[in-house]
């Protein structure tokens, strides 16, 4: 089952359910967002998905017209957006470990020693996935930013005027929901374009929560249930309508270091991260990017991220944003 959030040709927020055969959203009735349709099922006691069943209608939407008008939201939102967390790990798939390893070379000693993005890697190879019932090994950990910072699919991943580089991140995206009681309940997983900037985290290993602190999309849809431990697709740069480049998208636990287990636990172990009410979404990490095949971007490149269990690809066109001015005041 996948979900999809979005706005009605008469402006009106719904949640639907994606019919693909029929290229269709039918809608469920009573539910203008997934959080509130989450809510619900947890007050019940019941899943996501039987929630969604309970309340399935008869409306049909063409997908195709709502992704094109834009009238295509992000999977989940908070009214609030501060109080939605997007967070993420890096280094659990073999190829973002290659890559940030290149980046920071010239951290080797001459003995040859490990830098300390191939120490944390090996770390998780090592006991990244524990037996059930114990604890492996911590991941990196970074903070991306809160609600304010995502945007939906199909809209513009914008570069600030300060940036060194905006490349994309393809990842799998966990996303959560506490309940009253700060339990956190998984909603399901999507696909998310992370999108940092490398040229800057090169700079300085200690530069890396600066090149992360930039926007990002998670979407179009929601998967609802288990994340096969084997998913696949392609992640392209399109310029100018001609491919630029592309990649293949490994991921799900048989392609990771850690088990998805292992990361949710070390994320919502910190109490702060269990606040009732709080959303999160939570990035596994990439395999692939286009910066380590000697991409460098431009404004008006599109990325795709088209992984076929998660539905429809995941598109976003770079853009450049002109210098902002601002004022710090003494009160």
């Amino acid at each position: 089952m996948r979900l999809v959030q979005i706005m009605t040709e008469d402006g009106e927020r719904r949640v639907g359910m994606v019919e693909p055969a029929a290229g269709s959203i039918r809608l469920i009735d009573g539910s203008h967002t997934v959080l509130g349709l989450a809510e619900r099922a947890i007050a019940k006691g019941q899943s996501l998905a039987d929630q969604v069943q309970a309340q399935l209608g008869s409306d049909l939407i063409d997908y195709s017209d709502a992704l094109s008008a834009g009238r295509v939201l992000a999977p989940v939102d908070h009214p609030e957006p501060a109080r939605f967390w997007i967070t993420g790990t890096g280094l659990t798939h073999l190829g973002s470990a290659q890559v940030r390893d290149r980046m920071h070379e010239i951290a080797r000693s001459s003995d040859g020693e490990l830098t300390d993005s191939m120490k944390i890697f090996r770390m998780g190879v090592e006991g990244g996935k524990p037996a059930e019932g114990e604890i492996g090994v911590q991941p990196e950990w970074f903070f991306k930013g809160v609600g304010t910072c995502v945007v939906p699919p199909e809209a513009p991943l914008v570069m600030p005027e300060f940036a060194l580089a905006g490349a994309e991140e393809a990842e799998i995206v966990g996303l959560y929901l506490n309940d009253p009681d700060g339990n956190p309940w998984r909603l399901g997983f999507t696909l998310g374009n992370e999108f940092s900037d490398h040229v800057t985290e090169a700079i300085n290993y200690m530069y890396v929560a600066h090149s992360k602190l930039r926007v990002c999309s998670i979407g179009p849809e929601l998967l609802v249930g288990d994340l096969p431990s084997h998913v696949e697709g392609t992640v392209r740069i399109m310029r100018d309508d001609q491919p630029l480049w592309q990649g293949q998208f490994l991921s799900g636990e048989n392609n990771m270091s850690h088990s998805l287990r292992n990361l949710e636990h070390h994320h919502f172990k910190y109490s702060m991260f269990r606040r009732p009410g709080d959303l999160h979404a939570f990035f596994f990490g990439a395999d692939v990017m286009s910066c380590a095949h000697g991409v460098k971007t431009k404004a008006g490149d599109r990325f795709e991220i088209d992984v076929p269990v998660f539905g429809r690809p995941l598109r976003n066109t770079l853009t450049q944003a002109s210098e902002e001015t601002f004022l710090i005041r003494s009160l």
